[in-house]
């Protein structure tokens, strides 16, 4: 490799790279932190080729793609090399690379890759991750299956992890107790400027009004580097801008084109005013920048659990995050810093950003580690995602065809989506329009739902928000968005497509791009597509449906904006989606916040398409109190169809004994015959446990209902029954006898009649009865083998109450002749004998018929 090249500038990590190749000579690992500006992207990998610590190539690995491809150029022409010999790199869709190659530049998902085609890295000397602070979750399965390599075959391979912003502890224990080394901040002093207030104007006019005051500030002709949280903000400050004389406005975000990234990164005499995406936080070397202005906030992807889907959620930076944007201002001389934000709200910002690991969709990192043949349970992370977002990972991939279902092992169709770099839903949709010979439109979905809109609905041409009415009713709003990419051309007029609505003329150019490269990647990775079936109009919906699957969505009602989306999401339909009448569409971007996720594109589906299953769904009626049943037609847990059915009889039984045991004195008759019966036995029970009598109780009750339900559907039909003889007919012979003989319903007493006991749990049975009945008797009664005395109330000749007692014998002796008395005179027509012990009984009269 060659090494004659112009003296380099002095940089704050030139002391420390002898120490760091000097540590990688002991050790096979190292790691580095220096302060942004320090010099250590661009110094630190041309630094460990020279020393000759390995053979082979040296792969510097960087989260972004602005930043891989001006690193490669920011090195070769410090060395004085020739951009795609020594020194190259590698992005998505995008390589300046050779066989002189050894310094090679590289993305996260590009060195997954190799090291899924090759395990063994053979060719590859060391790697470096750089800018490790960002916790991307990339970096970190990189840097997990490294270091499987290292330990098991490549005990030879070198690995450097560097970051201005990181704590190194948990990443030199993680990589064995390596050597941590740390170069001395020399940046120039930074003038940091907070708001003195809140300020609630829109962040576009925020920005733009602080970009024009860093200007007149900083008389010197530095440049101004904004940070906004995303496309829209810098679009919309660009609008604020215009108006701005002697000064180059100019966007920089992840979506422009490599000619246009060039063009900002580029020297320029002329003053700029750069708008910038979290790109430019770090790694990146903008010339000339003396100021930043910083909105504090980024958007990054979270996980919504409630959706199964990753959303872009406005927040705020971190203090990591922000001392990095800060850094951009002070790296060639004193800079300003104005902050968007005030002092109280500095003491909120959280310390470092949240790893991607605990904030995204897991699934493609499952698949790679399912294809690296590791259980994710169990996988070597560096940091170990939450056991419930492997298993929700699992269950996508498996619902893409990608895993095998039970046994979790990568199948064909997951190897094949292994090739194609992109998210294995896309990957899926790209290998369903293979095979049904229809890849261009499947690459250009694909395109459409990577990249930018290409629509820009927000605003339209005359600044105005894009009416719902405007917008044609159609089957999808991404085969409206495919129209616009094959039809619309650079010669269209202004910025209206052939549709009239507004377009994203940047976004255009780049999905076409993505998507012609998708089409190349499909066909290198799947082999040469199938015939072409174009005649099928539905081909595009279905590929979708091959993507989406859990997304099924079902309208509540006809015209409704509402719907019902399988696992039982609630969705709304944002007003300027084109499906409006479809009775069944997918929810394809979804905003998961407020009570119902907002569906922002959606595309039909006939309900055919779909897998299909039948059940027979039993529900209880409270109104009706009955068992109802639908007969449902199914695709996974989302209904199609439904309508009335007879309920199954066990099926029915069963709710209806569940139903039963909240409401018993609804269900059931426990009054009158059904009430004395009941409390028959379980007075009874009490009395003579030795009979083994069924206790009777509620939950006794309960636990009889589901042999009572059998063949019954409602509360009626169990109120119907005569509860206490069925109870009764399932009593043994025995214990029958023994009911009637030691409960009995009816009492004989001296004047021939049989009087009926009443019975209620604990207390003795009432023997209501007239006096006169009773003469001749000279003891109470007893029941239960002579156990329990009857109550006995002694009544009237007028059947009122005159005395309550349990012994007889006592009354007769000490009451009775008072109460001859008193009796006697309001009874004259009555016998009231002296001598009750002996004096014939009383008959009671018989009534007439």
């Amino acid at each position: 490799m060659a090494t004659t090249h112009a003296p380099l500038l002095p940089l704050p990590i030139d002391p420390v790279v002898p120490e760091l190749v000097a540590a990688l000579r002991r050790e096979s690992s190292a790691v580095l932190l220096a302060p942004p500006g320090a010099g250590k992207t661009t110094r630190v990998p041309p630094a460990l080729l020279e020393a000759e610590l390995f053979p082979g190539q040296l792969l510097v690995l960087q989260p972004r793609r602005v930043a891989a491809r001006a690193i490669a150029r920011r090195i070769a022409d410090e060395r004085g090399f020739e951009l795609g010999r020594e020194v190259g790199y590698q992005v998505r869709f995008e390589r300046c690379l050779s066989h002189d190659t050894r310094l090679r530049v590289v993305t996260e998902g590009i060195l997954t890759r190799m090291l899924q085609q090759d395990p063994l890295l053979e060719g590859v000397g060391g790697v470096i991750l750089d800018e490790f602070h960002e916790r991307n979750l990339h970096s970190e399965l990189a840097l997990a299956l490294l270091r499987e390599v290292q330990t098991s075959v490549r005990p030879e391979l070198r690995i450097v992890v560097m970051s201005a912003t990181l704590d190194p502890a948990p990443v030199a224990a993680f990589l064995g107790g390596c050597p941590v080394l740390e170069a001395e901040a020399h940046s120039h002093p930074l003038e940091v400027q907070y708001a003195e207030r809140e300020d609630r104007r829109p962040l576009p006019v925020r920005t733009a009004a602080t970009v024009e005051r860093a200007l007149r500030d900083d008389p010197s002709g530095g440049h101004v580097l904004a940070f906004l949280p995303g496309v829209g903000e810098i679009r919309a400050t660009l609008r604020a801008l215009e108006g701005l004389r002697g000064v180059e406005v100019l966007p920089l975000h992840g979506t422009l084109s490599a000619e246009e990234q060039d063009r900002v990164l580029a020297p320029s005499r002329q003053r700029r005013a750069i708008l910038a995406t979290n790109v430019a936080e770090t790694s990146l070397t903008i010339e000339g920048v003396t100021s930043v202005v910083d909105s504090g906030l980024v958007r990054l992807q979270r996980h919504d659990p409630r959706t199964g889907i990753d959303q872009l959620v406005l927040t705020r930076i971190s203090v990591a995050s922000a001392n990095q944007r800060a850094g951009r201002a002070g790296r060639t001389g004193p800079g300003r810093v104005y902050r968007l934000w005030t002092r109280a709200q500095q003491v909120g910002l959280a310390p470092f950003t949240v790893p991607e690991i605990r904030r995204v969709d897991l699934a493609p990192t499952v698949l790679e580690v399912r294809a690296w043949g590791s259980d994710p349970l169990t996988f070597g992370w560096f940091e170990a995602p939450e056991p419930s977002l492997l298993e929700r990972a699992d269950r996508l991939l498996v619902r893409l065809g990608a895993l095998a279902e039970g046994a979790r092992t990568i199948t064909a169709d997951g190897k094949r989506l292994l090739g194609l770099p992109v998210h294995p839903r896309l990957g899926r949709l790209l290998l369903e329009a293979h095979r049904r010979g229809c890849l261009r439109e499947g690459a250009g979905l694909a395109a459409l739902l990577a990249e930018r809109d290409i629509l820009r609905l927000d605003r339209g041409p005359s600044s105005e928000s894009v009416r719902a009415s405007e917008l044609p009713t159609g089957p999808s709003d991404l085969l409206l968005r495919l129209e616009l990419l094959f039809a619309a051309t650079e010669s269209t007029a202004s910025d209206l497509g052939p549709t009239g609505l507004p377009l994203d003329r940047a976004a255009l150019r780049h999905a076409r791009r993505a998507a012609a490269q998708l089409e190349r990647e499909a066909a290198r990775a799947f082999g040469p597509p199938a015939r072409s079936r174009n005649s099928d109009d539905a081909a595009p919906l279905r590929l979708l449906l091959a993507a989406f699957p859990e997304r099924v969505t079902r309208r509540r009602e006809p015209g409704s904006p509402r719907g019902l989306m399988v696992g039982g999401r609630g969705v709304v339909l944002d007003p300027r989606s084109v499906v409006r009448e479809a009775p069944f569409f997918l929810s394809i971007a979804v905003d998961g916040a407020g009570p119902e996720a907002r569906v922002l594109l959606a595309s039909q589906l006939d309900p055919a398409w779909l897998s299909r299953r039948e059940e027979v769904v039993c529900e209880f009626d409270a109104d009706r109190q009955q068992v109802i049943a639908a007969r449902r037609l199914l695709h996974e847990d989302l209904c199609l169809e439904e309508a009335r059915a007879a309920p199954p009889a066990e099926a029915a039984a069963e709710l209806l004994a569940t139903e039963a045991a909240k409401e018993l004195s609804k269900a059931l008759t426990l009054d009158g015959e059904t009430g004395q019966i009941l409390a028959r036995l379980r007075c009874l029970a009490a009395w003579m446990p030795e009979l083994g009598l069924p206790a009777c109780d509620d939950d006794a009750l309960v636990a009889l209902l589901p042999e009572l339900c059998h063949g019954r559907r409602s509360f009626a039909d169990l109120r119907a029954v005569e509860l206490g003889a069925w109870i009764v007919a399932r009593l043994e012979h025995a214990q029958r006898q023994a009911l009637e003989r030691h409960a009995p319903t009816r009492l004989a007493v001296p004047s021939g009649s049989q009087v009926r006991l009443d019975y209620a749990p604990g207390r003795a049975p009432v023997l209501a009865v007239r006096l006169q009945e009773l003469f001749g008797l000279a003891d109470t009664p007893r029941i239960a083998a002579g156990r329990t005395p009857v109550l006995l109330h002694l009544l009237s000749p007028a059947g009122r109450p005159v005395q309550v007692t349990q012994d007889l014998r006592s009354f007769w002796n000490t009451t009775y002749p008072e109460v001859r008395k008193e009796l006697r005179a309001r009874y004259p027509k009555h016998a009231w004998p002296e001598d009750p012990w002996n004096a014939p009984p009383e008959r009671r009269p018989r009534r007439r018929s």
